[in-house]
C-alpha cells in the first residue's frame, strides 16, 4: 500500500506566514560565529500553506518534497523529527503524512522554511496530543534556525540574542506592505561572513527601535551587503524607493513598502513592472497559525 494511503483522520490545514523583519540592526558578533543583533518582527497575512494527517505508524511524508532541498534537511521534516525525538513522544505512535502549498520564495527573508518549521511543530504538538508548551516548543525550535521560536510564539515582536530572546509588540500598527522579491537568492551565511558586514551598530532600547519604526527611520544593516552581492537587490529597492521608503527583509532578497492602505498599496504594486514578482500582503501582529490553532485571541 502507499504510504499515503495510510489515513487515520482527517487532514488539519494551517498556513505558515511570511515574516518582515521591519527593521535589523547587527551589533555584534558571539565566539561560536553567531550575530548578536536587534529587530522587529511582524507577520504578514501571506504565505505557504501545510496540511496534516496522522498516520497510524511512525512514518513521515511530504508532498511534493522540495526540488534540490534533500527530504532530511528539510526544515519541515527536521522539525517533525525533533517532536518524535522528545521524550514525551517516546511512547506514542507519531507519525503523519504532511502537504506542502510552497508560495513563498526561498533566499527571500520572509523567513518561509522557519515558518514551516514552527507550523509543522505546532501542528503535530496538536494532532499527536504531545501537550508541550510553546516554551517548550521554541526550544526545540531554536536547534532548528534563530527565527523559529518567533514563529513559535506567534506574536509580533522585538528580539534580541541571535533573535531568541522575545518581547511581544501586541500593538504595533498593522499596516500594508507592497513586498517585491527580484530574482536572486540571497545567501545567508555568505552575506552574514562578508567582511564588509555592518556588526557594530550601536545597541539602542527597544523603545527608541519603536520610536524609529514610526517615523520610518528604521534600517536593515544586511542591506548594503546582500545589494552588492545581489545587484538585483539594489534595482528593486530603486524601484520601490520611488513611492517611499523601501527597506529589505531579514538577508534578502525580498525588499517592502510600508503603506497606510490596501488601496496606496495596491497604486503601488499596479506600477511596478510586470516582470517583478510583488504582491501585497496585511502586516499583522498574530500569526496566522496562530489564529487557526488557537483562535484569534
Amino acid at each position: 500500500m502507499d504510504k499515503q494511503s495510510q489515513p487515520s483522520s482527517s487532514w488539519l490545514t494551517v498556513p505558515a506566514p511570511a515574516k518582515l523583519n521591519l527593521m535589523l540592526h547587527i551589533t555584534g558578533q558571539r565566539e561560536d560565529g553567531y550575530h548578536e543583533l536587534q529587530t522587529i518582527f511582524q507577520f504578514v497575512d501571506y504565505g505557504d500553506e501545510l496540511s496534516y494527517q496522522l498516520r497510524d505508524d511512525n512514518e513521515i511524508t511530504l508532498s511534493p518534497e522540495i526540488e534540490g532541498v534533500n527530504f532530511e534537511d528539510n526544515l519541515i521534516i527536521k522539525a517533525a523529527r525533533a517532536l518524535q525525538n522528545h521524550h514525551y513522544a517516546s511512547n506514542k505512535t507519531c507519525g503523519a503524512n504532511i502537504q506542502l502549498k510552497k508560495v513563498l520564495p526561498m533566499g527571500g527573508g520572509l523567513g518561509g522554511g522557519s515558518s514551516n518549521a514552527a507550523t509543522t511543530l505546532l501542528a503535530l504538538n496538536k494532532l499527536w496530543n504531545l501537550n508541550l508548551s510553546l516554551d517548550e516548543l521554541a526550544a526545540i525550535g531554536l536547534n532548528l534556525g534563530a527565527d523559529v521560536p518567533v514563529f513559535i510564539k506567534g506574536q509580533a515582536c522585538w528580539a534580541e540574542g541571535v533573535g531568541e530572546k522575545i518581547v511581544p509588540l501586541p500593538d504595533l500598527v498593522e499596516n500594508w506592505f507592497v513586498i517585491a522579491c527580484p530574482n536572486a537568492h540571497s545567501d545567508t551565511k555568505e552575506i552574514f561572513s562578508h567582511k564588509e558586514l555592518t556588526r557594530d551598530s550601536q545597541i539602542i532600547n527597544m523603545r527608541h527601535a519603536l520610536e524609529g519604526q514610526a517615523a520610518n527611520e528604521g534600517r536593515n544593516d544586511c542591506q548594503l551587503v546582500a545589494s552588492k552581492l545581489n545587484p538585483e537587490i539594489g534595482k528593486t529597492l530603486n524601484l520601490l524607493n520611488k513611492f517611499g521608503s523601501a527597506k529589505m527583509t531579514g538577508t534578502g532578497a525580498c525588499v517592502f513598502l510600508s503603506l497606510a492602505s490596501e488601496s496606496e498599496a495596491t497604486k503601488v504594486a499596479s506600477k511596478l513592472p510586470a516582470e517583478l514578482n510583488a504582491f501585497i500582503a496585511k502586516g499583522t501582529n498574530l500569526s496566522s497559525a496562530h489564529k487557526v490553532l488557537f483562535g484569534s485571541v
